[in-house]
């Protein structure tokens, strides 16, 4: 299963964000590529525990639910994030690019941390969850852009 901790997964993330600019468009939704790539660099600050998100009361903070959806099901277009993971104006393209691309490399450390923070939807996740939901994530939002 491809996660941040794989390195051929990574790569291939960091290469596809590359290939955008400030102009290309989504498939959908409202980010343009600046926010999107903000958004994702804040998404891994949470994980990180860098940037505190109010948790939601979810039924997808239960096992076998949060497990299913982070393991088995695609990521929904148009579903609702955190107010904290989209309230931050985006710098340039080139500067979030950079920071998301440090951000996915600093994330890959931390394989064998053990006091990962309380996802705000999922709930309680361990090192492997963490790192394909935010596989997913990312390839989710590049997917949005066409890359």
């Amino acid at each position: 299963m491809k996660s941040l901790f794989d390195k051929s997964s990574r790569e291939s993330l960091i290469q596809r964000m590359q290939k955008l600019d400030a102009q290309t468009p989504p498939k959908w939704g409202k980010f343009n590529s600046g926010q999107m790539l903000a958004h994702l660099s804040d998404s891994l600050r949470m994980a990180q525990g860098k940037l505190s998100v109010a948790p939601r009361i979810s039924p997808l903070r239960i096992w076998p639910i949060n497990s299913l959806i982070i393991y088995w099901m695609p990521f929904p277009k148009g579903a609702p994030t955190a107010p904290e993971l989209i309230s931050r104006p985006a710098g340039s393209i080139d500067q979030e690019r950079t920071d998301l691309a440090g951000l996915i490399d600093e994330f890959s450390t931390r394989s064998s941390q053990t006091d990962w923070p309380e996802h705000p939807a999922f709930g309680r996740l361990n090192a492997q969850d963490w790192s394909v939901l935010a596989y997913k994530h990312i390839d989710h939002h590049l997917t949005q852009f066409g890359v």
